[in-house]
């Protein structure tokens, strides 16, 4: 059984959404003062790489402590981004075979490599309108990408968030290693913290390769 980490390490240097204040770690005891260690973690529910559950943009949607643990589990695909243009209908419509098979359609746009670096903050991929109606005709659980997110960084309204989330699709953003997983058969765990009420939550994404 081989696994595969899909996620960034959370410190305090790490990019976040601008505007966003970068998490902070702070060691409030050590086992030499107190006799053991603890630290005090302060970052928003969206740091690193992290799901969006639909209360993070849709009036009275679910949260992620609404959704049993089912919903963080399944079958993924990685479908391969060939252009930092938008990801359209035509294109996906390639993969719909795949997609039927899926309770997870991952994007691999290979922007994990500019992490830490300014260029990680603009010009990736992103999903079309139509591209984004159309996935949520599929029984699918979620969407992810290895950007900082699945809608253009100049939108002002995230649409495509807010396709996904109306149909109660969860929105993994920030993964890495997503090309390792390109034409394999894997499986997804994205579970998040267990706080209720949360729009979105750090996780520790894996894949485990079947």
């Amino acid at each position: 059984m081989k696994i595969i980490d899909l996620t960034h390490i959370i410190d305090e240097k790490m990019p976040v959404f601008p505007g966003t204040e970068p998490p902070k770690i702070i060691q409030k005891t050590t086992i030499k003062k107190d006799g053991f260690a603890e630290k005090l973690f302060t970052m928003y529910s969206h740091t690193g790489t992290h799901i969006d559950a639909p209360a993070h943009m849709i009036e009275g949607g679910n949260s992620l402590s609404d959704f049993s643990v089912e919903k963080f589990i399944g079958r993924g695909i990685v479908i391969p981004l060939e252009s930092d243009d938008l990801i359209d209908l035509n294109y996906l419509k390639k993969f719909e075979t795949q997609i039927k098979k899926a309770s997870f359609v991952l994007f691999y746009s290979g922007w994990e490599d500019f992490w830490g670096r300014k260029e990680y903050f603009n010009g990736f991929p992103s999903l079309s309108v139509e591209a984004a109606r159309y996935l949520v005709e599929f029984d699918l659980k979620g969407i992810g990408i290895d950007a900082i997110s699945i809608d253009d960084m100049n939108s002002e309204n995230f649409d495509i968030h807010h396709i996904l989330l109306k149909n109660d699709l969860v929105i993994i953003e920030n993964l890495k290693n997503l090309k390792s997983l390109i034409n394999k058969n894997f499986e997804l765990y994205i579970t998040p913290l267990k706080i209720k009420g949360l729009d979105g939550s750090p996780v520790r994404a894996l894949a485990k390769i079947l």
